[in-house]
């Protein structure tokens, strides 16, 4: 799966060379070209890093940036004509992961882009303990396996990275929304029934009794979180 990147450029043909060159590297690419548009597209998908522009109509780059480190710890890298060290450690001090000062190369941008995504996948992998366990289940993240009572029990893929999704996350509510973007990687258009009936097989097999679930607990009014244990 290739990675998401959001370009936040107000400047079209600064825009369309970066886009043209992250396409060109095989990765998935959505430009946007205020504030306003940035920070309602980084709502919309699951982004697996932004390169942002400081002076933007609308909103600003800050406030973008502080939106987007208010929801997580997706990888910014910051372009701007704005060059000085002081500027820089300020943006920085923000939050922002890299700096790239106008004009760059389009090679140092896709190098500094990689270079990005590597360190956060290395940070996921060690955020991401081997085993978990809640209740009767354990879920081993290095072979994907999952038992109930010690007994191997077989999931599909999407009902896998549902429990993955609840156990890792235990002390978060997940909405049928935050969920679909998760596990799918796309936008919810409101299905109830594609949620419902994995949610349901997966109940069937970890569940000791479906009826009355007490791993994959629903929230009414909410959505769907961990079990306490």
């Amino acid at each position: 799966m290739s990675h998401k990147i959001l370009i936040v450029e107000d400047n079209v043909m600064i825009s369309r060379s970066i886009e043209s060159k992250l396409k060109d590297e095989m990765f998935e690419v959505k430009a946007v070209f205020n504030g306003e548009e940035a920070i309602k597209q980084f709502d919309l998908i699951k982004y697996d890093a932004v390169l942002l522009d400081l002076m933007l109509p609308i909103k600003s780059g800050e406030e973008v940036l502080r939106h987007i480190r208010s929801k997580g710890d997706v990888p910014v890298i910051i372009i701007s004509t704005k060059d000085s060290d002081v500027e820089k450690a300020v943006n920085l001090g923000l939050g922002a992961d890299d700096y790239l000062a106008k004009p760059f190369s389009m090679l140092e941008l896709v190098a500094r882009v990689k270079a990005v995504l590597r360190r956060a996948q290395r940070t996921i992998e060690k955020e991401i303990k081997p085993k978990y366990v809640a209740g009767d289940i354990e879920v081993n993240m290095n072979n994907f396996e999952v038992k109930k009572l010690g007994v191997p029990i077989e999931l599909t893929l999407k009902e896998f990275e549902i429990l993955k999704l609840l156990i890792t996350h235990p002390d978060q509510t997940f909405s049928k929304q935050q969920m679909y973007r998760a596990v799918w990687g796309e936008e919810y258009y409101y299905n109830d029934n594609v949620i419902n009936v994995h949610i349901r097989r997966l109940r069937e097999k970890i569940e000791v009794d479906p009826s009355n679930p007490k791993v994959v607990v629903t929230m009414w009014g909410f959505g769907y979180k961990l079990g306490e244990f």
